[in-house]
């Protein structure tokens, strides 16, 4: 039973140390978590963890070979928060023009 432990543990990484295998920050980490666009997390009782695997391929997709590259755009909107068409309609008082 305690192997099988030490062996999850190993798979699995809290949020500080995924963003340091990614090179960004916790906080950047917790932000695509709430908004979408980050690895895909599990939420394990109080904690939320990251497969290693998981990060590894949420990675991948952003790979482009250069700039040119169409999925170059697709990358380097990874992440980004997407506003809905109806943004200002939760404001009151705010209109579009």
């Amino acid at each position: 039973m305690r192997d099988k432990a030490a062996e999850l543990a190993t798979h699995y990484v809290r949020t500080h140390d995924a963003a340091d295998i990614l090179g960004i920050s916790p906080r950047t980490l917790e932000k695509y978590r709430c908004h979408g666009g980050g690895p895909v997390f599990r939420k394990l009782g109080g904690r939320v963890v990251y497969a290693i695997d998981d990060i590894e391929a949420w990675a991948n997709q952003s790979a482009c070979r250069s700039t040119s590259d169409p999925q170059y755009l697709a990358a380097r909107g990874a992440g980004q928060i997407r506003p809905s068409a109806n943004a200002n309609s939760a404001i009151p008082g705010s209109t579009r023009r």
